[in-house]
């Protein structure tokens, strides 16, 4: 069930009047049903692995909080990480490793003994996953307590607003929201439907349209001249954004609807200033789960300056191995640690500055550096094969016919020019101070909002891309 159909708002709708129709204490029972009936629209079968991982880490949570020694602790902890990432290693890489043991055989003239499995991997299976594992680290360190409700710690897991594609929570801030009588607020209802529409808007009226033109030029890319691929790969990098902070928005803002909270995904990344602000910015469920989980642990920046570059290194290969079974994605993630590392040892990386303290100028330099520099990662990221990405690399550098742009698609393009500088100037002029709606505090109706909206659904009517297909992030 897609955020962007008409099946999924009708469930939207009829959950949410449910959940304020019910007593309290029966509505984690509807949620947790709609929660298994909305993954059932997917891949049925695959509710089984949900179910699975569930009653593993439920158990080893009891255990690992009443257990007296260290010892017995770590074990049951280390049982939950292997069920939950055997699981995720199984159906994401299992195939990915024998194709790169079958070319090592093939080099030494022999043939791989283990066959090649006909899997397709369960959606969302990184991101509740990756949820599920923080639930028993946070258990072991005693930031958490073990949650004896089973359907309660069930919902947890599968919330259905972020059960696919994030954020990815903490047990310390979900669990004892689903314990909570939420009150029926107008202004946090309005709120949440005005975040639900900016999200829509992003993913169909900007995010699909640039897909279009995305896929004409990553598609026919040995047809295209270098300046054609370089507006092609900063168009994926504003369709990538659109499609998953819209996805987030529309999360945030169905929990909104409900009484819920959940974390801020994206703070308007393409502002950054440094690739270091950038990552603070961008997808912050997982930045944040990949520090605490893993850069921390490793050492962090602990240990001296060497082994600090080391921890962020492996950090950001295993983050682009997180995405996709690919060496694609190990050499984006490669390259985004490389730029980390570069901005530590020349101390670019900065802060978070206040967005008054440079000049505008420079601001706007550094913010177009940086974007460039993510765009020449994303390159990777987007393309099927590595041979692809190296050519586009080359060619967009290539001064033969580098200021020929290739327009086949007059409209679109334009639609495209309109719709991502209405975007971006919304985000930067009006959504950073919260003047249209607030997504923690809420809203009022006002003439201001009203226009807001009604706008927004117009852009959607006349641009929204009808065939838009699922969330880029289901895939992972």
């Amino acid at each position: 069930m897609l955020f962007n159909s008409l099946t999924f708002f009708l469930f939207f709708g009829v959950v949410s009047l449910g959940y304020y129709a019910l007593p309290h204490r029966y509505r984690w029972v509807l949620l947790l049903f709609s929660s298994c009936y909305f993954y059932l629209y997917f891949i049925p079968i695959y509710i089984l692995i949900l179910f699975f991982t569930i009653g593993v880490d439920y158990v080893a949570g009891i255990y690992i909080e009443t257990s007296a020694g260290t010892k017995r602790k770590k074990t049951f902890l280390i049982l939950s990480l292997i069920a939950n990432f055997g699981t995720l290693f199984f159906f994401k890489y299992y195939n990915f490793l024998n194709e790169n043991i079958t070319s090592i055989f093939r080099w030494t003239h022999h043939d791989n003994p283990l066959p090649y499995l006909n899997i397709l991997l369960p959606i969302g299976l990184s991101f509740h996953t990756f949820q599920a594992v923080s639930y028993t680290i946070e258990v072991y360190r005693g930031n958490a307590k073990a949650e004896r409700h089973f359907g309660i710690y069930a919902l947890y897991v599968m919330f259905y607003p972020q059960l696919v594609a994030g954020p990815i929570e903490r047990p310390q801030h979900m669990l004892h929201q689903f314990r909570e009588k939420h009150i029926f607020s107008s202004k946090q209802v309005i709120g949440g439907l005005q975040l639900m529409l900016w999200g829509l808007f992003k993913k169909v009226a900007v995010g699909d349209l640039l897909s279009v033109y995305v896929n004409s030029i990553y598609d026919n890319y040995q047809m295209n001249t270098g300046f054609t691929l370089c507006v092609a790969t900063w168009a994926f990098a504003l369709m990538i954004y659109c499609d998953f902070s819209g996805y987030s928005d529309i999360a945030v803002g169905v929990a909104q609807v409900m009484g819920f909270e959940l974390m801020t995904n994206f703070r308007f990344p393409y502002f950054s200033k440094s690739i270091t602000e950038f990552w603070r910015r961008w997808h912050i469920s997982l930045s944040s789960w990949l520090r605490d989980y893993l850069y921390i642990p490793l050492g962090g920046s602990r240990s001296g300056k060497f082994l600090s570059y080391r921890n962020l290194m492996i950090t950001m290969l295993l983050g682009g191995l997180w995405h996709g079974a690919s060496w694609n994605f190990v050499i984006w993630g490669a390259l985004n640690g490389m730029y980390l590392v570069v901005e530590k040892i020349t101390g670019a990386g900065g802060s978070m500055t206040p967005a008054g303290s440079q000049p505008f100028f420079s601001r706007a330099a550094k913010a177009f550096f940086t974007f460039n520099l993510v765009c020449l990662a994303w390159i990777f990221f987007r393309s099927q094969t590595f041979s692809q990405a190296w050519y586009i690399l080359c060619n967009i550098f290539h001064s033969s016919g580098f200021f020929t742009l290739r327009i086949q698609d007059t409209g679109l393009f334009c639609s495209m020019l309109l719709l991502v500088t209405f975007l971006l100037s919304i985000e930067y002029f009006f959504l950073r101070k919260a003047i249209f709606f607030n997504p923690v505090n809420g809203s009022i109706v006002s003439f201001k909002t009203i226009g807001f909206s009604s706008l927004l659904i117009l852009l959607i009517i006349l641009f929204g891309n009808s065939e838009g297909g699922q969330f880029i992030y289901f895939q992972f």
